[in-house]
């Protein structure tokens, strides 16, 4: 897995952009110049990879990359600063360090505050939505939340066969509490004696975690809010 942060230290804008370090934004009533630094870890420190990208009103032009040792050019605008970015070899040189200075270093002070090692169980509820009276499919939901990290993988079983032809998804959402949730949804035909089963695959569980469903637990009062939760996420 990769573990990213971001960070939030000055750099110097003056006609062009200079020597930059973590994340900034700058604004006028014309544009947003934004620069992000990125530290991606394999197997905790083993293998490192250090981002540092720049976007011009939300569109990525430039970045450096640790993996290839210099600045690539995303759009033409990117290209002169790419250019000259790397003709500066102290620059250059500064980037490559990062990896040790910027990344190593401040995951070790992650490990410290018990950031890099936080896992915290789902917990995962189906509930069952009427799209439609009339029509024999329905949806089911499975809301998996209060899980961290974010990676995560929801399948969807009936009767044991793995569905996904009618599977959606949203995005992952922050509960602002360093934990995420999803809702990963399943059209289906449902029919009595059918069992509905959610399964969560996560880092923090030794195994994966499966809940499952059947036709008599549904309650049509239940369905009423969910229709309402749902209709909002994917609404946003």
């Amino acid at each position: 897995t990769a573990f990213i942060f971001f960070t939030a230290l000055p750099f110097v804008l003056l006609l062009h952009i200079d020597l930059i370090h973590g994340e900034y934004t700058v604004e006028s009533a014309d544009y947003v110049i934004e620069g992000k630094a990125e530290c991606h870890y394999m197997n905790a420190t083993q293998r490192v990879r250090y981002l540092e990208r720049w976007f011009y009103n939300q569109e990525e032009f430039v970045y450096f990359d640790s993996d290839v040792g210099y600045y690539i050019p995303k759009t033409e605008f990117g290209r002169p600063a790419a250019e000259n970015w790397n003709k500066n070899k102290d620059i250059i040189e500064q980037r490559k360090a990062e990896m040790q200075t910027f990344c190593i270093y401040n995951y070790g002070a992650f490990e410290t505050v018990g950031i890099t090692g936080r896992r915290v169980k789902p917990t995962i509820k189906i509930s069952l939505i009427h799209e439609d009276p009339h029509s024999e499919h329905h949806m089911l939901a499975c809301n998996v939340n209060g899980f961290y990290p974010s990676e995560i993988e929801v399948k969807w079983y009936r009767n044991g066969v793995e569905e996904s032809a009618q599977v959606q998804s949203t995005d992952i959402f922050q509960n602002g509490d360093w934990t995420f949730q999803i809702l990963v949804m399943l059209e289906t035909e449902i029919t009595k004696g059918d069992t509905f089963t959610c399964e969560v695959l996560h880092s923090s569980l030794e195994t994966p975690s499966r809940v499952d469903w059947h036709p008599q637990e549904s309650d049509s009062g239940k369905k009423k809010v969910v229709t309402g939760i749902v209709g909002f996420v994917l609404g946003t």
